[in-house]
Formats: C-alpha cells, structure tokens, sequence
C-alpha cells in the first residue's frame, strides 16, 4: 500500500488503536477522531514515536448532528485529504426498544449510521478523483440477522453492510474499494458500553481486538467487500440465510438477553 493519509473514527480505544497502528505500521499519515483528547494526543504521540509518521488529533463526539461536516470542515481547514476512511465508530444498546431511552438510541444511529453515511458520501469524491481510496466500515455479524434486546443495534449494522456492498459495486472501475469488517463478540470497551458483560453471546467467546483489526486491514487492502473474520463467525453467518427467520430471531434472542 502506497503511503497516504487515514482517517479513523472511533481511533481512542479498542478497534480504532488496532487500526491506527496497522496504518501507521505501513508509513501511512493518521487522522485520529474519538470524543477523548487526551487519549488521542497520547496514541498521536506513540505513533509518531513509534512509526516516524504525522498523527492529527481531532475530538469529535459524532453522536451530536452536524458533528460529520464539522470534522470534514475542519480537514479542509488543515489541507488534509483523506486517502483511507475507517469508520470504526460505533455503540449499542441493550435492552428493549420502546423502553431504552430514546436519547440514546437516536445518539447511537447518529453515530452507527448517520455519521458513517456523511463520512462516506463527503470523501468519496475527492478519492473518485484522484482515482484512489479505501473506505472500511465497521458492521458486525448482527448485520446478517435482527436482534431483539439489541434491534436499533442490529439494525444499523445491517445498513452499513447494505451500504457498504452497494457502494464496492458501483466504484469497482474507480480504483476506489469499499469493504465491510463484520466481526462476532469482539475483546473491546463496547461490551460495557452496551451492559452486556453477562450474555450469552459474549460469555461464549469473543476474539481479540488485534485479530479483529488485522483481517479487517487486510481485507481492505485486498479491496473485498465483505470480511467475517473467524470460522465459525462465517458458518453462523451463512446458517442465518437458510433458517426459518422464526428461529433466527428467536436464537438471537436467547444470544443477546
């Protein structure tokens, strides 16, 4: 991969680190968004350090509307364009929907979806134009099915997968790839975030950020539009498509309560 910039949301924690440093590792300049400062200057400083590349800090909370515009206004500002887009910003919910506050979960589809849709559409033009770029979008395994206890979840990891394949099609002439990282249970600070410590579905097994981060990079770079990284994330991916959605809904169900 030749050296660009990047940007990553979601860049303070878990995913976003992992990313950070397979770019900076590869001589890749780094766009670093998350709410915390403090945690970006101290990853900016450790890459710069580390790898001998320029790490830009911008606190963005892309949970408020208009957040996404600011933030590309603000790289245009700083004469940054961006070559390499991840977006890895993303939270859920757990619990049922009429009865989660709806404060958050309009925040969490800001985020999940909203941002993730502006980021995308605001970027890909100067990439179509330079006749290069990389976007990854962080959806999930939820994507592939609904999800009771978790539906606002589920549901905007389905869009990001949609939009994501739909998108690899239409600029497979562009020299532009988009790819969709879909994880199972991941190692990250999403699974406190969301008050899911005890569900099944993440007492089961979760794989660790880095593994994560890798096949999703890798992928990416390969310019695939999907990704499901692990065995039997894939094998519970494909089974959804040839069960009753009855039951699908119901396992799910069981999985996240």
């Amino acid at each position: 991969m030749l050296p660009s910039t990047a940007l990553i949301t979601g860049a303070s924690a878990g995913l976003g680190v992992e990313f950070a440093h397979l770019l900076a590792k590869d001589h890749n300049n780094v766009v670093l968004v998350a709410r915390s400062e403090d945690k970006l200057q101290q990853l900016a400083t450790e890459l710069e350090k580390q790898y001998g590349i320029k790490a830009h800090v911008f606190a963005s909370d892309l949970s408020l509307p208009g957040a996404a515009q600011a933030l590309l206004e603000s790289l245009r500002l700083a004469n940054l364009k961006i070559d390499v887009l991840i977006n890895n910003a993303g939270f859920g919910t757990n619990g049922k929907f009429y009865e989660n506050p709806a404060e958050q979960e309009f925040a969490m589809l800001q985020v999940n979806v909203v941002a993730l849709a502006q980021l995308t559409r605001l970027l890909l033009p100067g990439m179509v134009a330079r006749g290069y770029g990389k976007v990854l979008n962080v959806a999930s395994t939820a994507a592939f099915q609904p999800g009771p206890h978790m539906a606002g979840y589920f549901a905007s990891k389905a869009y990001v997968l949609s939009l994501s394949e739909a998108l690899a099609y239409e600029l497979k002439d562009s020299g532009v790839t988009v790819t969709a990282l879909c994880p199972g249970p991941t190692q990250t600070e999403f699974i406190e975030r969301a008050g899911m410590k005890e569900s099944l579905l993440f007492t089961l097994g979760k794989s660790s950020a880095k593994k994560v981060a890798q096949a999703g990079y890798q992928a990416m770079l390969r310019g695939e539009a999907t990704v499901i990284p692990g065995l039997h994330n894939w094998a519970l991916a494909q089974t959804v498509r040839f069960t009753p959605r009855k039951v699908v809904r119901s396992l799910a169900s069981m999985l996240v309560k």
